[in-house]
């Protein structure tokens, strides 16, 4: 019989990161560019496939760099491995009053600028936005890991042998 600390348990075993990263950037371009290259570490140190994660982390950091910048303050990366076996991004910024919104229904058909999100909503498996204390917001995606293709591990140079 199961009882319900038994029941707790499984359930917040399932919301438990297995892995977990966090680190603050500044919201320029600058920042963005270092979010796409720490996410890439850390794919590679996680031992995960980076494609697409990389691309909807660049084009997320760069939305939160353009268009929720305010100044003096940074936005916020997070990569999660949550079970069974998802890859959760989240970019956090301090625009809670600048929601974006569906990408199918805002892109013109000739528009110049619009099409991060499109790229995003057609990478990830899910992607949704949630409303922080003011005055922030998170923009998260989801992929899941089990359908992504493995690809070879990416090996970084140990060090160079001496002569």
């Amino acid at each position: 019989m199961n009882t319900l600390g038994d029941m707790n348990q499984r359930i917040s075993a399932h919301r438990v990161p297995l892995r977990q990263f966090s680190v603050p950037l500044s919201a320029t371009r600058r920042g963005a560019r270092l979010a796409r290259l720490l996410a890439t570490e850390k794919l590679v140190a996680w031992e995960l496939p980076l494609d697409p994660a990389r691309l909807i982390v660049a084009e997320l950091a760069t939305n939160a760099a353009l268009h929720g910048r305010v100044p003096g303050r940074s936005f916020r990366l997070a990569l999660s491995v949550v079970p069974p076996h998802t890859l959760r991004i989240e970019l956090t910024d301090t625009r809670g009053d600048r929601l974006p919104v569906s990408p199918r229904t805002t892109v013109a058909a000739y528009a110049e600028s619009g099409y991060g999100l499109l790229l995003v909503e057609e990478l990830a498996d899910r992607w949704g936005v949630r409303c922080e204390p003011v005055p922030s917001k998170t923009v998260w995606a989801e992929l899941d890991l089990t359908r992504l293709r493995p690809q070879e591990r990416v090996r970084c140079p140990v060090g160079h042998a001496r002569s």
